[in-house]
């Protein structure tokens, strides 16, 4: 009773190709979309059978294809499945964009501007290239494909993961732990790894809730972060522990924390990087328990365990780390290196800190002493004044008590509101002002030999005021530097203990002979010989604090 489209002339016939009979084509033929809109029903062939197993998998949770299947497969699946059983065959559709290239052109071997995927698969890695897909933009929006984005991905989340596995595995080949006889014991742990736990345990649970409402792009952030916290605060912290000789329980605790954190998070990403994955759970699991799952894609998908989740733990690690990034800053516009030694930081913190993070703070900035007070105002001052051309045509009238407001206040809780709610507010003569900070001008003055940071609530006021003890120390701290650069850039073992000559100037030779005893603690050395040099070591001539100095090891 239908009448179907046909593109041809019905009376056109067709020759076999194999035997030279006429062949005619079937008149009742229906769009080819019809066959992938029955999809549901003939992989079964329902009705005629399987229908527990039908009925079983209808509707799917979700269909996913890109946006040029809208009047293709997604529009065919949803007609018959409503002409059939007055309902959709899906619950969800993720519907994806198509890939650009990084000018937002449409692809074309026309333009020039195709890329074929194997070729790209070769040059950056299949992990690399779904990350940047996961990470890009949310799936339905189109993807603006490039070079840079990719081996943007390729060096800070999956170079970084790396490198966190192979320091794993370089200290444990070294000591020999076997995970099968030192269990992870959570109540001997530290705080900083039972914080690692914590962050692995929400970023587990976090993930998880996106991925089961399909924000693909918003898990991508949480697992990025994870990674770079794992590597660059609990891995650069702890390094002293995996370096102890021994294994003592500390140093247990660390190897059994990093080794739970690195295969639990192996099998999180598993869907996102499948071969990085892979690689760290057959080497880390599968090389010492021949029992366990072949592969990281046939083990049960990672539960957070929220029993191991601590919030307040969290907020206290989050501020310290805060402080010693506003630290660095201040640092920074001081111009003041890191190893560098100062004599103290004040600190503004909304989280009372115990004894613990005051050590790690005065570990990181390389500070002597971390002091925490309410009122750092003596410190810093600032002068408010009303942006004349956006607050005039805003207030009129108002803009002199306006003006007589500002500099009344006190600028220093001004100053922090501003930051934290982007907006000051304030009554003037009954009316409610809201000042931005394009609405403001605003001028800071500093006490000398004090640098401040801000962030919102939190200050952080560094005494920059060099003592020659102090700047004694920072040539030490220079000179160990550059002894670890010789001893990565020579290719010597990590247990490799040295011999270090430094010579050719007696003012670096005379701080190095006072402060001997610094030196040798962290640099692996049998012994330091000051004034001479051995003709059969490396040698470098180095500038250290605006002093020439040659430094050899062997």
């Amino acid at each position: 009773d239908v009448e179907l489209h046909r593109p041809y002339i019905d009376d056109v016939h067709i020759k076999c190709p194999k035997c030279g009979k006429k062949m005619s084509r079937v008149k009742e033929v229906i769009d080819c979309w019809f066959d992938s809109g029955a999809m549901p029903y003939a992989q079964h062939h329902y009705p005629f059978e399987n229908k527990e197993l039908f009925e079983e998998q209808f509707p799917a949770s979700f269909i996913c294809e890109a946006v040029d299947q809208t009047r293709g497969w997604f529009y065919s699946l949803l007609a018959e499945s409503t002409l059939l059983f007055g309902k959709s065959c899906f619950d969800n559709c993720l519907v994806l964009g198509h890939v650009q290239d990084e000018h937002g052109q449409k692809m074309s071997k026309s333009k020039g501007n195709a890329i074929e995927p194997m070729d790209a698969l070769n040059k950056y890695g299949a992990d690399s290239i779904r990350w940047f897909f996961y990470t890009n933009s949310a799936p339905w929006l189109p993807k603006r494909f490039s070079e840079k984005s990719v081996l943007e991905g390729q060096s800070k989340f999956l170079g970084t993961l790396h490198n966190a596995y192979a320091f794993f595995v370089l200290y444990a080949n070294i000591d020999n732990f076997d995970p099968n006889v030192h269990k992870l014991d959570n109540k001997s742990l530290n705080k900083m790894d039972k914080w690692l736990l914590s962050k692995l345990n929400l970023t587990i649970k976090k993930v998880t809730e996106y991925l089961e409402t399909y924000k693909i792009t918003e898990s991508t952030q949480m697992i990025f972060k994870f990674v770079d916290e794992l590597s660059n605060w609990y891995i650069r912290r702890n390094r002293e522990r995996f370096w102890a000789s021994g294994m003592e329980q500390d140093k247990i605790n660390a190897y059994a924390t990093l080794y739970t954190t690195l295969v639990e998070f192996s099998k999180l990403i598993a869907p996102y990087v499948p071969f990085i994955s892979e690689e760290i759970y057959i080497n880390l699991v599968l090389s010492v328990d021949k029992n366990a799952k072949e592969s990281v894609h046939l083990c049960e998908y990672p539960v957070a365990d929220t029993k191991l989740i601590d919030e307040k733990l969290e907020e206290e690690m989050e501020m310290a780390i805060k402080l010693v990034e506003l630290g660095r800053s201040a640092r920074n516009e001081a111009k003041i290196k890191n190893r560098q030694p100062l004599s103290k930081m004040l600190a503004k913190s909304t989280i009372n800190l115990d004894d613990y993070y005051v050590d790690i703070i005065a570990s990181e900035l390389n500070i002597k002493n971390v002091e925490f007070s309410d009122d750092l105002s003596e410190y810093t001052s600032y002068v408010f004044k009303p942006q004349l051309k956006t607050v005039g045509p805003k207030y009129g009238k108002l803009l002199n008590d306006i003006k007589n407001y500002l500099l009344n206040m006190d600028t220093s809780k001004a100053y922090s509101e501003l930051k934290q709610n982007s907006v000051l507010k304030f009554e003037v003569n009954n009316n409610t002002i809201e000042l931005k900070e394009e609405d403001l001008i605003i001028e800071a003055s500093k006490k000398e030999g004090f640098i401040t940071a801000i962030d919102g609530q939190v200050t952080v006021v560094m005494d920059i005021a060099l003592t020659e003890e102090l700047i004694e120390e920072g040539y030490v701290r220079e000179v160990i530097s550059k002894i670890q650069t010789m001893r990565k850039e020579s290719n010597f073992d990590v247990m490799d203990r040295v011999t270090v000559y430094i010579y050719g100037n007696k003012k670096v030779e005379d701080i190095i002979l006072k402060h001997k005893q610094l030196l040798l603690k962290d640099i692996m050395s049998k012994e330091i010989i000051v004034g001479s040099e051995d003709k059969a070591a490396i040698s470098k001539n180095w500038e250290i604090n605006d002093e020439n100095v040659s430094i050899a090891i062997k």
